[in-house]
């Protein structure tokens, strides 16, 4: 009888600073993993700022295959937005490149709520979808070029 081999695990980080918009995207995150055998754990973070956080703390602990990275930033009044966007997919990248982390980028970064659903509703945009599958492609990536031994 063959072994079977367990689906990549997975940590949804979902920055939860407007719940309604990350429902939808962990929504869509959700039922990628699902349909790809992916044992999927979520850790919530107040917004989009403290996701490369959560995501290091995760990796620290070790255990998971790859990230998920989901939220969303709307644009206000002030800077802050750029500094929020830019910090968050800054430490992301950093995160990727130089820990080797198979992460899916799911931070939508728009001008108001109507441009966030019409990319977060499983329904239409699908990003959290989208930010799945990347990070499922990371994985198997990541896979097909191990590190070289010392």
């Amino acid at each position: 009888m063959a072994e079977m081999t367990a689906g990549p695990r997975v940590l949804m980080a979902v920055g939860g600073f407007y719940p309604d918009i990350a429902a939808a995207l962990a929504a869509g995150a959700g039922a990628v993993l699902d349909a790809a055998g992916a044992d999927r754990e979520r850790a919530d973070t107040p917004g989009a700022f403290e996701l490369p956080a959560a995501v290091a703390f995760a990796a620290d602990a070790g255990g998971f295959d790859g990230y998920v990275a989901l939220g969303c930033v709307i644009r206000g009044e002030t800077p802050h937005f750029d500094y929020v966007c830019r910090e968050s997919a800054r430490g992301l990248a950093l995160l990727a490149v130089e820990r080797r982390l198979a992460i899916g980028y799911g931070v939508l970064t728009v001008e108001n709520r109507a441009q966030a659903w019409a990319r977060a509703a499983v329904d239409r945009g699908d990003k959290g979808a989208a930010a799945a599958r990347a990070c499922l492609a990371m994985i198997a990536l990541r896979r097909r070029f191990p590190p070289a031994p010392n």
